[in-house]
């Protein structure tokens, strides 16, 4: 109970986070169009930050058996978007102000408000087939585009790095070993989809768990 009880409660968290970002990006936009966008990592990047360092708990939640969630994808797509968000677009001012920010910031949230709701009605026993369709079924076509606007992010990104050395590591002598950022940034546009193929293959997986006619009929029973 008392576990249950925390989860929630890290649900509940979750949830007005992602909650206040998602309505924040919505009204900017209704407010100031197009000229919005340039802007939404300044106005909303701290909280989405704070969301995303948080969401590593997720990972020490499935570690100590309290969530039965599959480590491996949960893992994936909890690194993508730390790496995305800290080291590719925070330590780059020139990628803050592009599109494919507030595009990924809108997907992730949109994916995220759903998720913790499903997540905090299911610790009480509650299950509504509308929104357990939308949890399982929205992120199988809005996850792969999520992971091409991390690629195109990183993309993006590869001028300002190489121009500006960020990361780069050259040892002195007598050693002869240097790091070039770019190159292991396009290593990780190989990790990140081959990632994303096995992450999809296991939402398909849970959407059939959960969504299968058995299940279906139980959970309106």
């Amino acid at each position: 109970f008392t576990m249950n009880m925390y989860l929630f409660a890290y649900d509940l968290m979750q949830f007005c986070g992602h909650s206040w970002i998602f309505t924040n990006m919505i009204i900017r936009f209704m407010t100031f169009g197009k000229d919005s966008l340039a802007d939404t990592f300044h106005s909303i990047g701290l909280v989405m930050r704070l969301c995303q360092m948080f969401s590593v708990l997720e990972i020490l939640h499935i570690l100590i058996g309290i969530d039965k969630s599959r480590l491996l994808p949960r893992f994936l797509q909890i690194t993508e978007r730390i790496i995305v968000l800290f080291v590719v677009i925070t330590s780059q001012e020139e990628v803050q102000g592009k599109y494919v920010v507030c595009v990924l910031f809108f997907l992730w949230n949109l994916l995220d408000v759903v998720r913790y709701t499903y997540n905090m009605l299911a610790r009480m026993g509650i299950y509504y087939l509308p929104l357990t369709w939308l949890n399982f079924s929205l992120c199988i076509p809005l996850y792969p585009l999520s992971v091409l606007a991390k690629g195109f992010a990183i993309c993006v990104s590869l001028p300002y790095f190489e121009s500006f050395g960020t990361y780069s590591i050259k040892l002195p002598f007598p050693f002869t070993f240097s790091i070039y950022f770019p190159y292991v940034l396009k290593m990780y546009l190989l990790v990140l989809f081959a990632g994303m193929c096995f992450t999809v293959q296991n939402l398909f997986s849970e959407r059939t768990a959960h969504l299968g006619t058995g299940n279906i009929k139980n959970k309106r029973s």
